[in-house]
């Protein structure tokens, strides 16, 4: 151990709360989050009658394994064991530890997480699902058409302008991550349900300084992405849908509707936003699996197989 006074390891940490603050300029929910991880290590370590200056290589790899058998998933471990690793280069930069014994720790393999996808069949019965008779029921329509059609972010769309929007030419401008703007094409559904929409909307009193944001509440405001996600999950339920969805759902389902259609990667990464074709990949991930479940489904050898 470097040359540095004995300090108990919940010391230490409250030291690093105050650096992960001061230095780092960390958010206090960051910080709670990396505190809240680091009891794991520290309980781990005061069970096994180890110092927290004192652990080794193999002590974390046993707390690594520690955190699989009491069920915690690989996502999470691997960030518990990012914000031990943060933990240790900050006990070596302040001159606790000499060498860092988290250099050659590994984090667990996350398999590609596939997101869940709904058939248009199933935005058809989300939207058959609604009420059309209530005040925002118009209005719901036509976001989860937008959603689906325009394959936007929940963030992109309660921030949709009516300036922003080219009916005619039958395209909406975007502005998404880092304030770039794209142009994304909207369908001829999608604009059908806009219109019904409008006619609602030039009913209602609208506070000022809201006056050009497409979706509206009841009082005249813009929506928020939380009121956007609970009606997308009260719709599932109300539409007898058993996935777990969200609005990026309808969003993973533009792309994979795309890309079951032909279209081209760079094309559906341009209308998504996306920054690098890599994030855009996921999305042939998905088909592949579809095309697995088909042929598993129906080729004649696996048919002949469940006779």
């Amino acid at each position: 151990m470097a040359d540095k006074g004995r300090k108990s390891g919940a010391g230490i940490v409250r030291e690093y709360q105050r650096y992960l603050k001061l230095e780092r300029n960390y958010s206090p929910n960051t910080i709670d989050g990396y505190a809240h991880d680091l009891q794991k290590l520290l309980a781990y370590l005061r069970g096994a009658g180890i110092e927290v200056t004192d652990a080794k290589l193999e002590d974390l790899e046993t707390f690594s394994a520690s955190l699989h058998d009491i069920g915690i998933g690989p996502s999470s471990q691997a960030r518990i064991l990012s914000g031990v690793r943060s933990f240790y280069r900050y006990l070596l930069l302040d001159g606790y530890i000499s060498d860092d014994p988290t250099e050659l720790l590994e984090s667990p393999v996350i398999g590609e997480h596939l997101p869940e996808v709904l058939s248009t069949a199933e935005v058809d019965r989300l939207e058959d699902s609604l009420d059309l008779s209530k005040p925002e029921g118009q209005r719901n329509k036509a976001i989860i058409e937008v959603l689906f059609s325009c394959g936007l972010r929940v963030s992109e769309l309660v921030n949709m302008k009516l300036s922003s929007l080219y009916m005619e030419e039958q395209y909406v401008r975007v502005t998404g991550k880092g304030s770039k703007e794209r142009l994304v094409p909207i369908s001829p559904k999608a604009i059908k349900e806009l219109k019904l929409w409008f006619f609602d909307r030039n009913m209602m009193v609208i506070k000022p300084g809201e006056e050009d944001y497409v979706f509206l509440n009841r009082r005249g405001h813009h929506l928020t992405r939380t009121m956007i996600l609970i009606m997308i999950k009260r719709q599932a339920l109300d539409a007898g849908i058993k996935k777990t969805i969200s609005p990026h759902t309808l969003r993973h389902s533009f792309a994979t509707a795309l890309l079951e259609g032909g279209a081209d990667l760079r094309a559906i990464q341009e209308m998504l936003g996306h920054e690098d074709i890599c994030t855009t990949e996921i999305y042939t991930h998905i088909e592949t699996t579809t095309l697995r479940q088909e042929i598993l489904e129906h080729h004649p050898r696996n048919v002949k197989n469940r006779m």
